[in-house]
């Protein structure tokens, strides 16, 4: 009935239809969709309608609009918050997150919690847990992570919007997979803390996946903060900058090749050339790249590491808390994998990786100099079929004896156990090392009704290019 986010906030400010009748309506759905696609994992409906019935509209731009949350760091008080993983399955949050706290500030009123992979590893949604999210568009394929579950309720149209997070590409890969639009903010854009402040060194950040441009800038103005106790603050956009007239025409690069050589399929590549006439049409000048500004075989070793490491320091958190050693069974064996790599990192190794992303983000910034955007395909296929990515016994066997290998020999391990789904996703993890803003749009359908978008990147802070360039191509598909 509504198509988004927005369209739904004007019908209750204007008294169309009640916050209620909205909540009720997205409940229904949710109840009604939810056992085909597994997308959502918790829920809490009587707190919704309680919220809704005694809504106060006042000048909250999203006021009484049904939202999810995705089930990993959008804690909000007193609710389930499992992180996909078993040692979780009953823990309740003691606190909210600022971002959640935000959301509601904004308004929207939360119906539970989206499938999430354990801790947000992968950019599949397989859970143990919760189990697979099934893709809207073929039940035999995974709606991809890790905010598959947010995507797959959008994509349905249990909500018209879900939070969600990007650390490597999570709210872009699934957008992709989903036709919807999927903006991962620059770093310092949205609230952080109270519980993490830096979430893997800054490389991911929370918003959420949408089915408007309309709805992601006017929640991106919105929920945009400046944090000053932050460790990144940024400045904030102006209301004229991302609502007022067209930019300047751009200088956009493109690429159809896999910055780590691997298959880029036809329709990946197709759905890239034919943004390139409408880009063109629309004044801006459009130039093929011949080679990516950076070596990103390195800076993925170098988000591997990383993410070993904050692992490591995550689960010595969970062993103080409950008081006891972590062990393989307490865990997915991939995770087991990423956590016993992060024991054998010396520090001064991890402090030269975080100097390397300062030099990546230099040398992103000096590229930007020449040209305002990159465009590549935000995946190189369609939503990959169930179990497409699942390990073999051979690496299980060593993926379970972890601590036998060096350092060395343990993050060659990590770079084997996520090759295959790294071939399918090899453009969304730049952005999250650099701090840059980069969008996914669904601008492309294969010949089997499979969607698949192209990824957008800008210079840090420039979110209000990639929003102006998408609200025209919008206007002219």
């Amino acid at each position: 009935m509504y198509k988004d986010a927005t369209a739904i906030a004007e019908a209750i400010q204007n008294g169309r239809v009640s916050a209620e009748e909205v909540v009720r309506a997205s409940i229904e759905k949710i109840e009604a969709l939810n056992p085909g696609l597994n997308a959502v994992v918790s829920t809490q409906y009587e707190e919704a309608l309680e919220r809704a019935r005694n809504l106060k509209v006042g000048n909250r731009p999203f006021a009484g609009v049904p939202i999810l949350l995705k089930d990993l760091g959008q804690e909000q008080e007193g609710q389930l918050s499992t992180s996909g993983s078993r040692l979780f399955a009953r823990h309740r949050a003691q606190q909210s997150d600022r971002y959640t706290q935000r959301m509601e500030e904004l308004g929207f009123i939360v119906l539970g919690r989206t499938n999430t992979p354990e801790f947000g590893f992968k950019n599949i949604s397989d859970s143990r847990l919760h189990g697979p999210v099934n893709l809207p568009f073929d039940v035999t394929r995974n709606a991809g992570g890790s905010s598959g579950g947010s995507a797959a309720a959008v994509s349905s149209g249990m909500v018209t919007l879900a939070g969600a997070s990007d650390g490597g590409g999570s709210i872009r890969i699934p957008a992709s997979f989903n036709g919807l639009i999927g903006l991962k903010t620059s770093r310092g854009r949205t609230p952080v803390g109270p519980s993490s402040y830096r979430g893997w060194q800054g490389a991911s950040v929370h918003f959420a996946l949408t089915k408007s441009v309309r709805d992601t800038k006017r929640l991106l103005y919105h929920l945009q903060t400046y944090q000053v106790e932050a460790p990144f603050p940024l400045q904030t956009l102006s209301w004229d900058s991302l609502f007022a007239s067209r930019h300047r025409p751009l200088r956009i690069a493109f690429s159809l090749q896999s910055p780590i050589a691997t298959p880029v399929s036809v329709d990946a590549q197709a759905a890239v050339l034919e943004c390139i006439p409408v880009l063109e049409a629309l004044g801006h000048q459009v130039t093929e790249l011949r080679d990516y500004p950076l070596d990103t075989r390195e800076l993925i070793a170098s988000y591997y590491m990383m993410n070993s490491v904050e692992t490591a320091q995550m689960f010595g958190r969970i062993e103080a808390s409950l008081g006891r050693k972590m062990t393989i069974e307490d865990m997915e064996l991939m995770t087991w994998a990423i956590y016993r790599s992060g024991q054998t990192i010396p520090a001064y190794s991890y402090s030269q990786i975080l100097q390397e992303w300062d030099r990546y983000s230099a040398e992103m910034a000096r590229f930007h100099e020449t040209y305002d955007i990159l465009l590549t395909p935000t995946v190189a296929e369609v939503a990959p079929k169930h179990g497409q990515f699942a390990l073999d016994e051979h690496m299980s066997e060593k993926l379970r004896h972890m601590d036998a290998y060096d350092m060395k020999e343990q993050q060659e391990l990590i770079w084997q156990m996520f090759e295959k789904a790294l071939a399918w996703t090899p453009f969304t993890v730049q952005a999250n090392l650099t701090g840059q803003p980069s969008i996914s749009l669904p601008t492309y359908q294969t010949a089997q009704g499979l969607p698949i978008g192209v990824q957008l990147t800008a210079a840090k802070g420039r979110e209000d290019i990639l929003l102006s360039v998408a609200e025209e191509y919008e206007r002219m598909v």
